[in-house]
């Protein structure tokens, strides 16, 4: 499916050589955005995002980019404005997830977890707010998770970066309205991905003990026609919120 909902317009996801990231790329591609997709080192997987996105018919570079790094990720936010002329979309999708128990959550993992999730979205903000100010309807998502919301066992550091996009979220909607941008977070829930050590299903102790309503996962596409809204002309009113895709796990 394709539409022109948001074409002229410019995206960078990042994280979005697999997963959620990967269906929000070719969701926002196939609705008419240039997109940038991004990995911090899976050249080839983003480039097989890129090459589906180019094969519909879409618009896509690859830029392999560690947006921890802050010169990373201005040089990841430079490259999608020469490529195309403009940004009006950054989703923050990058994000590291793991269980651990708390007593053995080391000082150095605890920063790693929170340079993925959290100190990435700051930096991207950053370098990519001047774009989304002239832009004029500039728009930010933030992928955050269910167990920021829950609480888990064994996730302090996820749980913890995650439940700083809310927040982050929420401040920047503030400080971003009068630029006409718009700062959202979708926190999806029990999600059919394949996680960091490449089990399909893999389950986090959180899940076990939890169970959509409907009795079945979630899609990335699912996920990606939520982020997509939040992008798009209709969602202009949409500001500040964390929307949930969780199949009614969580009532919040």
């Amino acid at each position: 499916m394709s539409s022109t909902l948001l074409d002229g317009r410019a995206a960078i996801v990042t994280g979005s050589a697999r997963n959620i990231g990967r269906a929000i790329a070719i969701d926002l591609a196939a609705h008419g955005a240039k997109v940038v997709v991004n990995a911090r080192t899976s050249q080839k997987e983003a480039e097989a995002v890129a090459d589906e996105i180019r094969g519909a018919g879409g618009t896509a570079i690859v830029v392999i980019a560690d947006v921890t790094n802050p010169d990373a990720a201005r040089r990841l936010t430079a490259t999608a404005v020469e490529q195309f002329g403009r940004l009006d979309i950054l989703v923050n999708n990058a994000s590291v997830r793991r269980e651990c128990d708390f007593a053995n959550l080391g000082y150095d993992e605890w920063r790693e977890i929170m340079a993925a999730t959290l100190d990435s979205a700051y930096l991207c903000c950053h370098a990519a707010l001047p774009h989304l100010v002239a832009s004029g309807q500039g728009a930010i998502v933030n992928i955050g998770g269910l167990s920021a919301h829950t609480g888990s066992a064994r996730r302090a550091h996820v749980i913890t970066a995650k439940a700083g996009l809310v927040g982050l979220t929420r401040a920047l909607a503030h400080d971003l309205a009068p630029q006409q941008i718009t700062v959202n977070c979708v926190s999806p829930g029990m999600i059919d991905t394949v996680r960091e050590d490449g089990r399909a299903h893999a389950e986090p102790e959180h899940h076990r003990r939890n169970a959509p309503l409907g009795g079945r996962r979630g899609t990335p596409q699912e996920v990606a026609a939520l982020v997509r809204f939040l992008c798009g002309p209709e969602a202009r009113y949409v500001t500040g919120q964390t929307i949930h895709a969780n199949g009614g796990i969580f009532l919040g």
